[in-house]
């Protein structure tokens, strides 16, 4: 669903307002029987989520308010969203930091026990191939999440590098958690509604750190990170205590923090600036390019060794032909695919997300232009539909992050 979720979602929202509801409803609620479902499913559809196929599963992409409604809600109070599609793995062994090190352009090595960073699994060409958030727990224990749409690829990829490695002597195995589900809590509220559910002390507990802990009576792997730019939470919990958690986390809110679906969530990262793997990252589009530099380690853009690094390393020295950038524009809003063009109409990019802020109130964007061209201030014209409105390049994020920091 290529940039498509917020504009799914508005879909759904005026068919059941206009149209026949049953009818609405069989189209968008049945579930293909190959559709895979995760444990919440019926709890989803109990609390009026809206299932619509996504990366292979039945996922809710809203509930009974708007998209917009929801969106502001997460950044005023709290969402919880069900992200078990999401593929949550283990590497152990006293090899695997080296052997991820082989695949990522993160340094791993240099990450403290118990943190962790986004980071992006590269192929030979320097493009990416999914981005991540990884975890080092340990010397000798790797936790990291990669995307639903990406699992399958991501998997076959790493586990073809692994054999490899192995057949050399190296000591690396993996576990893929399949008997857990993953929850995202997100919000203002997120942090003190969850310590109402755990005995650890969540105020030294910071942006990007990572612990086991006790939640709910469970015990969870817990992540301070998100994909909405605000404080926030992903919690790894084991799939049989899922529903009770999802409940518990509802009701200690007091009702504030509220179940959400992908179309917000998809607005929310978007005025975050975060990428859409598929939309914001492809294959052919390097980590510099889309703007990741940051996350490309100083021991790794000194020493390489990652797939793709004689590219990457290329692109940092001398620059990339194309750059990520943030776009404002009147009209109607941009979507994927819609042109950049220079004040004189000629090409000069394309958007590769964008939509309505709910928060902001106006049209935002996405997309990849020519370098040099890619300066905040930069007055450019976007065509939607055949028709060329103004715009502007802005820089991102659209909304600020309020990730838990030490002060």
């Amino acid at each position: 669903m290529r940039g498509g979720l917020w504009q799914l979602g508005q879909s759904i929202t005026r068919r059941l307002a206009q149209a026949d509801k049953k009818a609405v409803a069989r189209r968008y609620y049945s579930v293909d029987s190959e559709l895979k479902k995760t444990v919440l499913y019926d709890f989803h559809v109990a609390n009026g989520g809206k299932m619509v196929p996504f990366a292979g599963w039945s996922m809710p992409i809203q509930y009974k308010d708007s998209i917009m409604d929801s969106t502001v809600n997460c950044r005023d109070n709290g969402s919880l969203f069900d992200v078990s599609h999401m593929c949550g793995l283990s590497l152990k062994g006293k090899d695997s930091i080296s052997f991820l090190e082989k695949l990522v352009i993160a340094d791993v090595a240099g990450l403290a026990k118990g943190t962790g960073t986004l980071t992006v699994f590269t192929n030979e060409k320097g493009g990416a191939i999914d981005d991540s958030v990884i975890t080092k727990v340990t010397d000798d224990h790797i936790y990291l999440v990669v995307n639903a749409g990406c699992r399958d690829k991501d998997l076959a990829h790493i586990e073809e590098h692994m054999k490899v490695f192995k057949s050399k002597g190296g000591d690396v195995s993996w576990h893929i958690h399949d008997e857990r589900s993953l929850l995202a809590l997100q919000g203002p509220l997120a942090a003190p509604t969850l310590q109402h559910l755990t005995k650890d002390d969540l105020s030294k507990f910071y942006f990007g750190d990572f612990r086991v802990l006790d939640i709910n009576g469970s015990k969870c792997f817990l992540t301070r990170t998100g994909y909405t730019g605000e404080d926030g939470f992903e919690i790894s919990v084991p799939s049989e205590h899922a529903v009770d958690l999802a409940k518990a986390i509802l009701e200690k809110s007091e009702g504030k923090v509220r179940l959400t679906g992908l179309g917000a969530r998809d607005s929310l990262r978007l005025e975050a600036g975060l990428c859409l793997y598929g939309n914001d990252m492809e294959q052919h589009i390097s980590p510099v390019e889309a703007g990741l530099t940051w996350a490309i380690g100083k021991r790794r853009r000194a020493e390489g060794g990652f797939l793709g690094a004689e590219v990457i390393l290329k692109q940092l020295e001398t620059g990339p032909s194309i750059r990520r950038v943030g776009l404002i524009s009147s009209g109607p809003p941009a979507r994927s695919h819609s042109e950049i063009q220079n004040e004189k109409g000629e090409n000069i990019g394309e958007v590769t997300s964008g939509g309505f802020s709910p928060c902001l109130k106006k049209n935002i964007a996405m997309g990849y232009v020519k370098s040099g061209l890619h300066k905040a201030g930069t007055k450019v014209k976007i065509a939607v539909r055949g028709k060329a409105y103004d715009g502007a390049i802005t820089k991102m994020p659209f909304v600020p992050t309020k990730y838990y920091k030490p002060t």
